[in-house]
């Protein structure tokens, strides 16, 4: 029963995820250079029609620590693909992603990302890297919010891996605050393994202090910075729990 329950679910996602991708790029080109009215559909519409089509009930903690006038980097620990559609439904801003390379490639999220302004990286790429930070602190200087997931890839077990230092050099350069978020659920809800294999359950989406680039009018160092940010989440995720 949950084979037929998941491929009904599988379907579901894939329409109306072209459905509504269809009409945001059809209203893009009136919503000027921000994509503000695709991204609030994203928020308002796409994610909560998938989280209800999974039986996902979120939880959102902690909203009022984000001074939400101001743009920042949210950082995220990550559990399933899942975690996108409770993220674009808790923050209550317009909000781009940072998203690997090959994302481009497929049809209608590619198409997306790329209008709406999001950030693509090749992993493991130096050269890459240097690319995203420069084009993630313009984002952020221009007023925008980012996030990005600081360990690279989806956690198989639960467990935070240290956050990559290099990923939270654009909010140093860029002078905006880092948001430690604390996603827990969602890999239950959706796990890594398998394909497709949904089960109903509650995914939790905890906001935690806000963390300075700057001591003392001196940038923070970033390694010291990833480390700070990657505690917060752990601590939270065990609050959680």
């Amino acid at each position: 029963m949950w084979r037929v329950y998941n491929t009904i679910q599988f379907a579901f996602t894939l329409a109306w995820t072209a459905g509504w991708i269809t009409l945001a790029l059809l209203l893009r080109p009136f919503s000027g250079p921000q994509a503000r009215l695709p991204l609030r559909m994203a928020a308002r519409c796409w994610a909560p029609g998938l989280l209800w089509g999974a039986g996902a009930r979120l939880r959102v903690e902690g909203l009022e620590r984000v001074d939400w006038s101001k743009p920042c980097l949210f950082v995220a620990n990550h559990q399933s693909v899942i975690d996108i559609c409770a993220l674009f439904r808790a923050i209550p801003v317009p909000l781009r992603f940072l998203l690997k390379e090959e994302m481009k490639r497929v049809p209608f999220v590619g198409w997306y990302a790329r209008a709406t302004g999001m950030l693509f990286i090749v992993r493991d790429n130096a050269r890459a890297g240097a690319m995203f930070r420069r084009e993630a602190a313009a984002l952020l200087a221009r007023g925008h919010r980012l996030c990005l997931f600081p360990e690279g890839t989806r956690s198989r077990n639960g467990e935070v891996a240290p956050f990559k230092a290099g990923s939270l050099q654009a909010a140093i350069d860029a002078g905006v605050a880092v948001v430690p978020v604390a996603l827990h659920g969602a890999g239950r809800v959706l796990p890594v393994d398998g394909f497709f294999r949904v089960r109903p359950g509650t995914i939790r989406v905890r906001f935690g202090t806000p963390l300075p680039v700057r001591d003392e009018g001196r940038p923070v160092a970033r390694q010291a910075l990833a480390e700070r940010a990657q505690a917060q989440v752990v601590a939270m995720l065990r609050e959680l729990q």
